[in-house]
């Protein structure tokens, strides 16, 4: 690429556990900047649908039950950064997971000039966070979601919006397994933000606060990294 800048758009990786609200957010600045989120699963799916090379070889590596390497997710996500619709930026969700893909990440991004421009950890509470995940049911009528300890429907165990009797729970928000995810993230991610750390990318914010003020804490770090 003669060393030429493709593209100034920002590149963010939003880390965060189980249930802090990663999705959320970054729907909001998909809608609010333009930026595309870009999900691990996603792109290997959407590669292998659409016949890539890069996507044959994923296919065929799955196909024999073993786990994609790093080569080949970064080679699909190469081709993903050159797509028209990653002009204004984009969020990395599920990648890097290790050091060695941080790594490998940042000499795709040098091949146009291009660098991390902040990666953003979730910070939450634990124990809050188990609460908040193993209270979760929702009508299996209609889907509104409730909790046990902060949205219970009026008349208990009758929805409120489509006045259905039957709740459900997920199967992986039992307290003992949202402890073992926390556990398990937490064990996985220390290193990847102390490499972040060191290179001054990372930012740290409360995921335990109101949903408008973290979407406003990372609106103001997505302009900062646009203005630069």
């Amino acid at each position: 690429m003669d060393g030429q800048t493709i593209t100034a758009a920002p590149v963010l990786i939003l880390l965060g556990p189980p249930g802090a609200g990663k999705g959320t957010q970054a729907r909001m600045l998909e809608d609010t900047f333009g930026l595309v989120q870009l999900s691990t699963g996603d792109l290997l799916r959407a590669a292998v649908a659409q016949g890539t090379e890069a996507g044959k070889q994923a296919k065929a590596v799955m196909e024999a039950g073993g786990l994609v390497s790093d080569e080949i997710v970064i080679a699909i996500l190469r081709d993903r950064l050159a797509e028209p619709d990653c002009a204004k930026g984009v969020i990395l969700d599920g990648f890097p997971r290790t050091t060695v893909q941080a790594e490998a990440l940042d000499r795709l991004l040098a091949e146009s000039n291009q660098q991390i421009d902040a990666a953003i950890s979730l910070e939450v509470d634990d124990a809050a966070m188990v609460t908040r995940i193993s209270g979760r049911y929702t009508c299996g009528n209609c889907g509104e979601g409730y909790h046990d300890s902060f949205k219970q429907p009026a008349m208990a165990g009758v929805c409120d919006k489509c006045g259905g009797t039957e709740m459900k729970r997920r199967a992986d928000d039992k307290a003992e397994t949202v402890a073992s995810r926390l556990e398990a993230y937490h064990a996985q991610t220390a290193p990847l933000i102390g490499y972040y750390e060191e290179k001054g990318a990372l930012t740290r914010i409360d995921a335990m606060g109101a949903i408008d003020k973290i979407a406003a804490d990372l609106g103001a770090i997505v302009e900062d990294a646009t203005a630069r």
